[in-house]
C-alpha cells in the first residue's frame, strides 16, 4: 500500500483522527491534485486543477489538525467527487 493510499484511509476512518497532521494534510490534497497557496498570517489555499478552493488555518506551533477541519476538508473532497 503506497504512502498516500495509507494517507487516505487514515483521513476517511470515523472518528475523525486526532494526531493528522497539517504535512500529512498537504500530501493528501497534492494527492488529489491541489496546490498549497500562502493566505495572510497562518491562512493557506489549496486550488485544485478545477479551481476548487479550500481554505484552512495552520495552527502553530502544533501541526495537528482540529476535527472541525478535517470534517471541512472532508466536505470538499466529497463534493469534488474525490471520496465517497
Amino acid at each position: 500500500m503506497s504512502r498516500l493510499s495509507k494517507l487516505r484511509e487514515e483521513f476517511s476512518r470515523k472518528p475523525p483522527p486526532k494526531d493528522f497532521s497539517w504535512d500529512d494534510l498537504v500530501r493528501l490534497l497534492k494527492g488529489y491534485g491541489y496546490s498549497e497557496h500562502e493566505g495572510s498570517g497562518s491562512r493557506k489555499r489549496f486550488v485544485s486543477v478545477t479551481n476548487h478552493k479550500i481554505s484552512l488555518h495552520k495552527r502553530h506551533p502544533d501541526s495537528t489538525l482540529l476535527e472541525y477541519q478535517i470534517e471541512l476538508v472532508k466536505e470538499a473532497l466529497i463534493s469534488q467527487g474525490h471520496m465517497t
